[in-house]
């Protein structure tokens, strides 16, 4: 499998929360080439301000790893990952993290805070931004357009 269909996979389930009403960020987490989960946001239908789609992947992956560092994981999500995510994605020592739509209010990557360049970050995996950009703008853009 490639990056493209790893990301192809998190935008359908970004579909899946939009059509939920939830706001649609998708992610895949994978090892090697295999995909251990596919997540996407549930903060609504969990009423837990913390499901987004990135802890859910992280959680999920290491409860069936059995193991709290996913060292040789890499995690593909629609959306620039906010501070909370970027620090659950350092303390799991994810590898890789590519992301689609930058988002400049609430990222913490390559916006905000860009949480993985602080001194006190205790993991930096690699960021790869804009895989699949145009398509996730669109889904965020189209959900929230419906909604005013």
């Amino acid at each position: 499998m490639t990056k493209s269909t790893f990301m192809d996979m998190a935008l359908t389930e970004a579909q899946n929360a939009a059509e939920a009403g939830e706001v649609p960020v998708g992610c895949v987490l994978v090892r090697g080439t295999e995909v251990l989960v596919r997540t996407s946001n549930r903060t609504l239908m969990d009423r837990d301000p913390t499901a987004h789609a990135e802890m859910l992947a992280i959680r999920q992956a290491a409860h069936l790893l059995q193991t709290e560092r996913l060292t040789d994981c890499d995690l593909y999500v629609t959306l620039e990952p906010c501070a909370m995510c970027a620090a659950a994605i350092s303390f799991a020592r994810i590898r890789r993290v590519y992301y689609g739509a930058a988002d400049p209010k609430g990222g913490a990557v390559d916006h905000g805070v860009r949480f993985f360049n602080s001194p006190t970050c205790h993991h930096r995996p690699e960021v790869y931004g804009g895989i699949g950009e145009k398509e996730a703008g669109a889904l965020l853009k189209n959900f929230f357009a419906e909604r005013r």
